[in-house]
């Protein structure tokens, strides 16, 4: 079974910028992003297919949030911009469908997760 780890998290103040990398132990299809702040579920933030020719994104992350994928090195990225404090949150990395699906319960394989606060 694949592993997924992910990193680039950490601390930045509002309207500042992080990329996360999620890095698999071998070929992936679907990769989606999710995260779950303090008291919420797990939601879905962005997702990319097997090619990174097509993402889809949460309308509260679209115009700042873009996921892109280096296949040759089974990375997937989220590069995020003008964070806001309401995206503090342990943002995860999965897999497991065969095209972008929204809902987290679909996903087999997770990273451990890593985390990122916005301050104001």
């Amino acid at each position: 079974q694949v592993q997924l780890v992910e990193s680039g998290g950490g601390l930045v103040q509002a309207g500042g910028s992080l990329r996360l990398s999620c890095a698999a132990s071998g070929r992936t299809f679907v990769m989606g992003w999710f995260r779950r702040a303090p008291g919420k579920e797990r939601e879905f933030v962005a997702g990319i297919n097997w090619s990174g020719g097509a993402t889809y994104y949460a309308d509260f992350v679209k115009g700042r949030f873009t996921t892109s994928r280096d296949i040759a090195k089974n990375t997937v990225y989220l590069q995020m911009n003008g964070l806001k404090p309401e995206d503090t949150a342990v943002y995860y990395c999965a897999t497991g469908p065969r095209q972008v699906l929204r809902d987290r319960r679909q996903y087999g394989t997770w990273g451990q997760g890593t985390q990122v606060t916005v301050s104001s």
